[in-house]
């Protein structure tokens, strides 16, 4: 409102002249018309926005890595610390690592046998040790991390919710494995798993006409935890891919805002 009057005191202060020849009545009518068209211009401009200004910016390419490794660093530093405590992997029902897939005729003979406690001790003992490696994962991750190239960077910002956790688990995973196995060997020990394992596996071949069992514990434990750790990474990426705004890095709004404006979401 004060804008439209102000609009009509320069319009009568400028077109004097024109008020003498046209008469008063018209003149403010016409001049009425013209700050409305005014007003109704910029109002559209405010309500649609400066779409030059407005539109997020693309990053550099070396902001585009900077931010997924980022990233990636956040996402497997949540996700280690997670499955890191008592329970991590013990009590969650997506990552819980069961008694091993090729002895599941030999879990069934046991239960059977009366040594339920003792088979739910031994899947205690899986999970623990899984819990107790992951300890040592971050600065693994960390160091696999690093050598993201521009090529990558871009192919991951465009991809799918979990593209960098993909592209980690393609590009480290056996380097990762290499490096995890000691360590699931050393929670092996700390935990004691083979305590609990040697009992039911002497039990289990002693019965008449099974197959003998003797599954790689380490190679299990290994795979199984790793597979765990990354799906809880993917978890942690796809929520920043779903949330940019909410990140509190500078870097990843911008970065996977920009992301999202390209890909529509």
């Amino acid at each position: 409102m004060n804008h439209r009057l102000f609009s009509f005191a320069i319009a009568i202060v400028f077109g004097y002249g024109k008020i003498q020849s046209q008469g008063l009545g018209g003149f403010l009518k016409k001049e009425e018309g013209n700050v409305n068209k005014e007003v109704k211009k910029e109002e559209k401009q405010l309500k649609m926005g400066d779409s030059t200004s407005s539109a997020p910016k693309a990053p550099t390419e070396s902001e585009i890595i900077q931010g997924l490794k980022e990233a990636l660093n956040s996402g497997t530093s949540h996700a280690a610390n997670q499955v890191s405590q008592s329970g991590g992997y013990l009590n969650n029902a997506r990552i819980f690592i069961p008694f091993p897939p090729e002895a599941q005729e030999m879990k069934a003979r046991l239960v059977e046998f009366g040594m339920g406690d003792k088979v739910k001790e031994f899947e205690t003992s899986l999970n623990s040790a899984a819990e107790e490696a992951a300890k040592g994962a971050v600065p693994v991750f960390a160091g696999s991390i690093k050598n993201m190239t521009v090529t990558d960077g871009m192919s991951i910002l465009k991809g799918s919710d979990t593209a960098a956790t993909h592209y980690l688990k393609k590009t480290t995973h056996q380097e990762l494995y290499t490096q995890y196995k000691p360590t699931v060997k050393n929670a092996i020990a700390k935990v004691k798993v083979t305590q609990y394992w040697d009992p039911l596996v002497t039990h289990y071949n002693r019965i008449p006409g099974v197959k003998k069992q003797n599954p790689d514990l380490e190679d299990y434990i290994t795979n199984r935890a790793l597979s765990g750790l990354y799906l809880l990474v993917a978890d942690e990426e796809a929520k920043i891919r779903k949330n940019p705004m909410q990140q509190v890095s500078d870097i990843l709004k911008k970065v996977f805002g920009w992301a999202a404006s390209q890909s529509g979401h």
